[in-house]
């Protein structure tokens, strides 16, 4: 729940304070859409009875059995409990959606399309890899209990899915009006870095709560998380001021999520030195990908397809590698530690195929949305600022004391200047 705003806060710094609000305001409404959905109906098909491996049953449809519990043997928690706590896993995902679509997406038409997003392409992805037989529902999901991919918290449904549905949505909308010739850079880095803060904090519930269970497994899942996010920022910083001469605090709090996103799906099945290679990889893999997108030409406007689809990417695969059982009896021994190549083969499987689900069914939910409602705002709007047009207000307000534009200052602080000027 605190990631969410989090997150806000972390888009919200690093576009224009133009379209700051708008920014936000796309975070904050995902709690509610995605809110509704989750409960009415996304619960039941994410973790109902498996149809085929490929999408639940409506038993669970309001989430009004307040006595039913998620495992057994005296050890389950009630299946109200685990809803809300997956709800929030499907709630940071559609909003990490926003980033690649900053300074030019209209409010409504987004609220709309991450509906249909959660329902369509969010729900069957969790069905694939988190229900697991038994467990949740009965039979589950095929990438989980047919194929056996690892992914401990979400490198597939959440980070990998929302890496390549942004890249769909930034390819729908287009690029922004000037890109790249013109600067665009953050206007507020402390609120970046207190999103990136409040996003690493809220990561320990993320991954060590995936156990679902206070343990040995909740507890490396800690420190695996801790490790590779701390190793992801010395990676990134080191190779930012190698190649650009200065480190950045936009680049510390990139590489602290990188990091994040990188542990995610491996944190309850490596231990802490696969997560510390976990870590360094990700921060120089997301860093070399956010500078690709220039020569490659797609405006993904906060580095959503870089960031969480190429850092899944890395953590889903390194799981082949550096995975041990030792950790968790119920994962598998990757290719260093005695396991073959088979399950470095599973995981690339689920990697391609979440991939090519979302980039898909995102691109068409987008372009339906474009061209039924309209998606992206008039050129003036854009030119002039989203926050004004779209929700009648603006994160800052300004007053033209003298000559220029200054950040309004209250009447009785003037008044106590002047008279200090007189006297």
């Amino acid at each position: 729940m605190l990631m969410t705003p989090g997150l806000a806060f972390f888009y919200g710094g690093m576009v224009r304070a133009k379209s700051v609000l708008n920014m936000m305001m796309m975070s904050f409404v995902s709690l509610g859409v995605i809110g509704l959905v989750w409960v009415l109906i996304g619960f039941s098909l994410a973790f109902g009875d498996s149809n085929a491996g490929l999408i639940g049953g409506f038993e669970h449809a309001g989430l009004r059995d307040s006595a039913a519990v998620v495992g057994g043997g005296g050890t389950g928690i009630p299946l109200q409990v685990f809803a809300m706590f997956q709800l929030m896993f499907a709630v940071i995902t559609g909003a990490l959606l926003s980033g690649a679509i900053a300074d030019r997406a209209r409010f409504w038409p987004w609220t709309i399309f991450v509906g249909l997003w959660t329902l369509f392409v969010y729900v069957p992805l969790a069905h694939w890899i988190f229900a697991f037989d038994g467990y949740v529902s009965a039979n589950g999901g095929w990438m989980a209990n047919v194929l056996g991919a690892l992914d401990f918290a979400g490198g597939t449904a959440v980070e990998i899915n929302s890496g390549a549905s942004a890249l769909a949505l930034a390819l729908v909308l287009g690029k922004r009006r000037g890109w790249p010739r013109e600067p665009m850079r953050p206007h507020n880095l402390p609120a970046v870095l207190l999103g990136a803060g409040l996003l690493w904090f809220g990561w320990f519930g993320f991954n060590a709560g995936s156990a679902l269970a206070a343990g040995a497994v909740a507890g490396n899942a800690f420190v695996t998380t801790m490790t590779a996010s701390a190793a992801a920022v010395i990676a990134w910083l080191a190779l930012e001021h190698r190649l650009d001469g200065r480190p950045t605090s936009l680049g510390a709090a990139s590489a602290a999520v990188a990091g994040l996103v990188g542990i995610t799906p491996a944190c309850g099945f490596v231990d802490t030195f696969g997560a510390l290679v976990i870590g360094l990889v990700a921060g120089v893999a997301c860093q070399l990908a956010i500078r690709l997108k220039y020569r490659l030409g797609y405006d993904d406007s906060l580095d959503v397809v870089a960031i969480h689809g190429v850092g899944g990417l890395v953590g889903m695969l390194l799981i082949g590698l550096f995975g041990t059982t030792a950790v968790n009896e119920a994962g598998a021994d990757g290719l260093l530690y005695g396991g073959g190549l088979g399950q470095l083969g599973k995981q690339a499987v689920a990697v391609l195929a979440t991939a090519a689900f979302a980039f898909a069914v995102s691109y068409a939910l987008a372009w339906l949305v474009r061209v039924t409602v309209g998606f992206r705002v008039d050129p003036e709007v854009e030119a002039g600022g989203i926050d004004e047009a779209e929700h009648a207000e603006t994160a800052y307000e300004y007053s033209p004391l003298s000559t220029g534009a200054r950040a309004t200052i209250p009447a009785p602080i003037v008044r106590s200047a002047q008279e200090g000027n007189a006297s």
